[in-house]
């Protein structure tokens, strides 16, 4: 039987050096290919390259950059690169958080939710920290989760959000699944000015409001815990159907 085949993606770029625990927990249980951007695309979501060549190069053994989004890393990887299609496909490890509304806006999260399209159980991994971002930190934990995944799989149509606190947090107490907190960021517009006195605006959002619920991801990370939470890519307000009865008139009622 052939070792399971594993794609690791990030949204920090190649270099960076969050993709060094998630790539060596990844190896102990298969033949790992990397394909990342050759630059930093936070923030980018779930963008794809449409209008523009991309391109790739080897930087190592299974090792590719690619100047295109996290998404791409993982629609290329699938469809290109990879010998043939993989079991798993583990995004991470991200500098920074990914808890709440940021999987609307995180690279990270956008390239897991890309496996999950593609039909590859796929997680993403983010670390949450005060500090310097020490990734070797959280090694112990990242060997753990993806020790889990890999044994017992990932739910159908779901991605795997994973957030791990480092001890500038607090102790890390273990796992445990979560929903989604409510984490709402400050609205700041800056207006700086560059060296030939033209304006442009910066995106501040610097201050953080977290619901702190045990059961929220924000809520768990705070006190010490690492979060769980499964998400789709299924964005279908299922709930609000019922509500929208009104809309169901035929042209000729109208």
């Amino acid at each position: 039987m052939s070792k399971p085949l594993i794609l690791v993606t990030n949204d920090d770029g190649i270099l960076s050096t969050g993709l060094d625990p998630l790539i060596r927990a990844a190896e102990a249980h298969g033949e790992v290919w990397v394909v990342a951007p050759d630059s930093e695309k936070s923030g980018v979501s779930h963008a794809i390259t449409l209008t523009e060549p991309l391109r790739y190069t080897q930087v190592g053994q299974r090792r590719f950059a690619l100047n295109g989004t996290p998404v791409d890393c993982v629609f290329i990887g699938l469809n290109h690169i990879l010998p043939r299609r993989p079991d798993f496909v583990f995004s991470g490890v991200n500098r920074g958080p990914n808890l709440g509304f940021d999987v609307l806006y995180s690279g990270t999260v956008g390239a897991a939710m890309e496996g999950t399209i593609q039909k590859v159980p796929s997680a993403a991994f983010s670390m949450v920290s005060k500090g310097s971002f020490d990734f070797s930190e959280i090694g112990a934990a990242v060997d753990s989760m993806v020790a889990r995944i890999v044994l017992n799989g990932v739910p159908d149509g779901v991605t795997l959000n994973v957030n791990i606190p480092d001890r500038t947090i607090g102790e890390f107490k273990g796992f445990k699944v979560t929903r989604l907190g409510n984490r709402q960021y400050s609205n700041e517009v800056l207006t700086r000015e560059d060296p030939r006195g033209g304006k442009y605006l910066w995106v501040g959002g610097t201050r953080v409001t977290n619901e702190l619920s045990p059961d929220s991801d924000t809520g768990a990370v705070a006190e010490g815990w690492g979060s769980i939470s499964p998400v789709s890519p299924d964005l279908m307000a299922h709930h609000a159907v019922k509500h929208l009865a009104w809309a169901n008139v035929p042209d000729d009622q109208e």
